[in-house]
């Protein structure tokens, strides 16, 4: 265990101008040709799966080639995890470059960070927006959980890395878009069943409906664990729809919904005496509490989509949508949240030339509010008291606006993208028990970025980016704490949002070696940045509960890199890696900590130096996959796969850190076809091994609870059951 940092500083300008000469070094050496798009009958599909420049993403709010955007990208389609395991986010995303994933509680609560941004929340998913078939899944004020996305009905998932705050609210870390799978517009019943060790059952059915007038999606999944770890039993029934009607060929009208009902219990951190002892034990006072999460939810959404112009070269767009969220969150206290929101986005997309020079205009607009009570009592043994401790009506919203312009500087070679954001995000929290209209915050930032995308051929680009990014607290970060400059209002006078300032330079293509050689076909990208941010918001313990306040400013400088290379007919090579190093520039702040005596002290502490804590210095994952096709009906699946994370600390002052982890899991399956008849069976191991590991950690615990262990060596076996109308 090393409780130390570096003692020699980083001088991240150098860092970064030897990692672009690196970069430059390893291009593909000029025996690679870029692929021209001529695929053997044979191979056709799989190749297609790999070559990002046939690959349209729509996250970066224009729909481009992956290979024509300037940022980083990625696509995983539902053939990467067709025989995984589908009960967390982790089962679904593997080797994505910079995307560092913490399971906690053992079952369905998942820390989701990219470039850092993310790892903050304890609980819950911030700086990384999330939607669910472009439809935010975050709530107004950047706090996500994803228990509404079914990954049994999810055709795609794209991922945009780095900062995406001049197109999107509260994204500096980039945005995770869910897009369900509506079919190609035939009809099909798909029966889905996957058990495991520690009590996993999931099962559901999903129906896909369609013809050239329309497509439509139907699922309903309920899952179920006991968890590996004591009181960590969870449930969910998920109920998931769409519906996109073509009337034309130039518009397209769309309705998705779900609702999501469920419970997760929690067995709480462990200090490091406890988990050393036995690191799959529940926290004894989390128990006492029975600490729990109780889930009902649903969103209804419709998208109106049309294109118009001689050559569709305008497009409009319109989506309007309504949620509700029934929430109870039981731990000190017994806390009940009634909230119900309302939301609609609108663009405009336009092709035109400007001094003969092609160019592509957007602009567009987002709003999204949520009301409603929070009703607190205490907290008897797991049971709410009769006495109303606490009622408050709370609001947030988020108003913004965007405009993009991509300019063609040379055709096919070289295009300017620059967009500007305006947000405007409001809290506001008044006192019912006492009538009392309490606090108002409001905050609003403009943030523009710039960047160049350069295409070497049609299949390998460069890019560069500037820009500004702007992340408000989220509501629960702005409870207001004892010692604030005032204690009295509600709503945290102190916090101010997080601003960044985000270099990047980059590259990304497919290239195809001579016929016959080890690595035919290949895709890859590698990214270097630097962020400074400024008010970087990061929690804290005062007795127990977690509040958030602003360190001065922090620096983060990455690189990050993969391939996907298929070696021969059957066998693909994947890996990821990212480098980081983040650490704090300047921050001094009174420390709430426990003694040698076990009293509770403030501490006057410079935390100045010191690494952000929950953030590996290195994290690789590497994977190999068979797909043989035994006959003309029948198919093998073989994945084995390797994830290296390099130990996290645990909180700002350093003080511990997590030994690094090594884990093996391998997953297989067979695919079978009977005439209209599809069976799919699907089974692996996790964890191979059986390596005890920090799976996740809870940041800054005044009481030394930073620990929970990943989950020992599990099983798993699915079989699915399809039938083509």
């Amino acid at each position: 265990m090393c409780n130390g940092i570096p003692t020699n500083p980083i001088d991240p300008v150098n860092q970064i101008r030897h990692l672009i000469i690196a970069l430059l070094l390893a291009l593909p050496a000029p025996a690679l040709r870029a692929q021209d798009g001529v695929q053997s009958p044979e191979t056709a599909d799989t190749v297609k799966t790999y070559l990002i420049d046939e690959v349209i993403v729509t996250g970066t709010r224009s729909k481009k080639k992956i290979v024509d955007v300037p940022y980083p990208v990625d696509r995983v389609p539902e053939t990467d995890f067709r025989y995984a395991r589908k009960t967390s986010v982790n089962d679904v995303l593997g080797a994505i470059p910079g995307l560092f994933l913490q399971s906690r509680y053992g079952n369905h609560d998942v820390r989701i960070s990219m470039r850092g941004f993310g790892s903050r929340s304890n609980t819950g998913i911030r700086g990384i927006r999330i939607l669910l078939d472009g439809i935010p899944e975050s709530e107004p004020d950047g706090q996500t959980r994803i228990e509404a996305v079914d990954f049994n009905s999810l055709g795609a998932i794209e991922l945009v890395r780095g900062n995406l705050s001049s197109a999107y609210t509260n994204a500096p870390g980039g945005v995770i878009n869910f897009i369900n799978d509506l079919g190609s517009g035939g009809s099909a019943l798909l029966s889905f069943n996957q058990f495991g060790s520690f009590g996993l059952h999931s099962s559901g059915i999903r129906v896909n409906a369609g013809s050239q007038a329309y497509r439509a999606l139907g699922t309903y999944n309920y899952h179920s664990a006991r968890g590996y770890r004591p009181h960590s039993v969870d449930y969910w029934h998920t109920l998931n729809g769409g519906l996109q009607v073509i009337p034309d060929d130039r518009s397209t009208l769309s309705i998705h919904a779900y609702y999501v009902e469920g419970l997760i219990r929690l067995p709480g951190s462990l200090t490091r005496e406890q988990f050393d002892g036995d690191p799959y034990q529940a926290n004894p006072r989390d128990v006492a509490r029975d600490t729990r999460r109780l889930t009902k939810k649903g969103r209804v959404g419709v998208r109106y989509n049309r294109f118009f112009g001689g050559n569709e070269d305008h497009e409009l767009e319109v989506t309007g949508y309504g949620t509700m969220k029934y929430f109870e969150r039981v731990a000190r206290s017994f806390r009940i949240f009634n909230r119900n929101g309302i939301g609609m986005s609108a663009h405009y997309r336009g092709r035109t030339t400007i001094f003969g020079a092609a160019n592509e205009f957007t602009a567009g607009l987002d709003a999204f509010y949520q009301t409603g009570p929070i009703e607190e009592y205490r907290n008897i043994g797991g049971t709410k008291s009769d006495v109303l401790e606490g009622l408050t009506s709370e609001t947030i919203g988020n108003n913004g606006m965007f405009v993009q312009d991509i300019l063609t500087l040379a055709p096919e070679r070289l295009d300017l993208t620059a967009t500007l954001r305006y947000d405007n995000m409001s809290f506001s929290a008044d006192n019912r028990l006492f009538e009392l209209r309490n606090a108002r915050r409001v905050f609003s930032r403009t943030t523009p970025k710039a960047a160049l995308n350069y295409k070497f051929t049609p299949h390998i680009s460069a890019y560069a980016s500037y820009g500004l990014s702007f992340d408000s607290p989220a509501d629960n970060e702005m409870d207001n704490y004892p010692t604030s400059s005032n204690p009295t209002p509600l709503l945290n006078p102190d916090l101010d949002a997080q601003k960044s300032k985000n270099l990047e330079t980059g590259i990304k293509g497919s290239a195809e070696g001579p016929a016959g050689s080890l690595f035919g076909r290949t895709t890859f990208e590698a990214s270097v940045y630097h962020i400074t941010t400024e008010d970087e918001i990061v929690p804290f313990e005062v007795f127990g509960d977690v509040f958030f306040r602003n360190a001065a400013s922090s620096a983060r400088t990455g690189v990050e890199a993969g391939f996907t290379s298929v070696i021969a007919r059957e066998i693909t090579l994947r890996a990821a890696y990212a480098w980081s190093d983040f650490t704090y520039t300047e921050y001094a702040a009174r420390s709430t900590e426990v003694d040698s005596a076990g009293n509770i002290v403030d501490i006057d502490r410079d935390f100045s130096g010191h690494f952000l804590p929950s953030n590996p210095v290195h994290n690789l994952t590497l994977s190999a996959a068979y797909e043989k096709e035994l006959s003309g009906t029948v198919t093998a699946f073989l994945r084995p796969t390797l994830r290296v994370v390099s130990g996290l600390f645990v909180d700002d002052r350093n003080s511990e850190q997590t030994d690094g982890y090594g884990l093996v899991d391998i997953v297989g399956g067979v695919d079978m076809k009977f005439g209209r008849f599809n069976l799919l069976v699907s089974g692996g191991c996790y964890n191979i091994a059986d390596r005890t590991h920090v799976s996740f950690v809870n940041i800054n615990s005044a009481t030394g609870e930073f620990y929970e262990a990943g989950a020992p060596r599990n099983y798993f076996g699915g079989i699915n059951l399809g039938y083509q109308l």
